[in-house]
């Protein structure tokens, strides 16, 4: 009888989860995201994936080696109520990209390249405009992790300080020394790209494209010094503030892959990986504060690429990994 008990209360227990946790990527799961009347709004962005495939787009491996912590003095400061860097730069057109890392887990080399290719153009008052490579980082960097599978975040701005990183594009572009080679796939809606399916790391090819006028050492761009930032928001609103864009990383949950609007925090759903993103800015939306983020899923994901993630709080851990870096001049 006793066993008879047990059995009903963990059938109980297992319904009552699966009640409050809808299937990953259902309708259900919008609906009970919109439903809750919370911060933000839930549609449909990917279709006909596994939850398989979206578990190796999170390519983020957390709490890895800590780079050296810069603290500013923030007396004296005055910081907006909201920022955003494409505003404050408008003449360095990276900020406003959107890229696309395919069916692979380098969000990690994306997050870097996108703010390092950004903070250089700050520095040089929109003189010096590069897209830097994510293949370079991707495939050259054997201490950042495991390509396609996995990265650091710290490791691939500690490679851009330690060895440098050539110029390279979007997938197709023939934009820089190295563009992306990996092809966008159709992960969000039915279209004209290839489907999804699971990618090796593409090799190490120290060369530029044909036709690119320069050698690849010769398109190779350092940065001065890598570092980490603290956690403390005001810490991190300041070093956006004076510097740029920088790269942080999160834990994404289920209910994040139908984020659509809105200041996003986790309401339902299991963990399915970490995921490293770039931060722009900051603002308040219906009284939650936010940070403004690009991911890099493509523009069809989320609001045109970009979404807004709760601030102040370390949502997801989105204040606790957050790592940056100056160009040499």
């Amino acid at each position: 009888m006793r066993s008879l008990v047990l059995l009903c209360a963990v059938v109980t227990a297992h319904v009552t989860w699966a009640s409050r946790h809808p299937a990953p990527l259902s309708s259900e799961m919008i609906n009970y995201i919109n439903k809750a009347n919370t911060t933000w709004t839930a549609g449909h962005n990917f279709q006909n994936v596994d939850i398989s495939y979206v578990r190796s787009l999170c390519g983020t491996m957390m709490k890895g080696r800590r780079l050296p912590e810069v603290i500013h003095n923030v007396e004296g400061i005055k910081l907006p109520d909201s920022f955003d860097a494409r505003q404050q730069w408008p003449n360095c057109p990276t900020i406003q990209q959107i890229r696309d890392q395919g069916s692979c887990g380098s969000c990690w080399a994306f997050g870097a390249v996108e703010a390092i290719s950004d903070r250089i153009c700050i520095q040089t008052e929109g003189h010096t405009s590069v897209e830097i490579s994510a293949e370079d980082v991707l495939t050259c960097c054997e201490d950042c992790g495991m390509g396609c599978f996995g990265g650091y975040p710290a490791e691939a701005w500690n490679y851009w300080v330690n060895t440098g990183l050539v110029t390279g594009g979007l997938y197709g572009s023939k934009v820089g020394c190295r563009p992306y080679t990996i092809a966008p796939c159709e992960h969000h809606v039915n279209g004209t790209r290839p489907p999804c399916h699971s990618q090796e790391t593409p090799r190490c090819v120290q060369q530029c494209i044909d036709g690119y006028e320069l050698s690849y050492p010769k398109d190779k761009h350092f940065g001065r010094r890598s570092y980490s930032v603290s956690s403390d928001q005001q810490q991190i609103m300041t070093e956006l503030y004076k510097y740029g864009p920088v790269e942080a990383a999160f834990t994404v949950y289920a209910d994040f892959l139908q984020y659509k609007s809105g200041v996003y925090q986790h309401l339902t759903g299991e963990m399915l990986g970490g995921h490293a993103i770039k931060v722009l800015g900051w603002g308040t939306e219906g009284g939650t504060p936010y940070w403004l983020v690009a991911n890099s899923w493509n523009t069809d994901w989320g609001d045109k690429g970009f979404f807004k993630i709760k601030r102040g709080s370390d949502e997801c851990g989105i204040e606790s990994e957050v790592v940056a870096g100056t160009p040499h001049n």
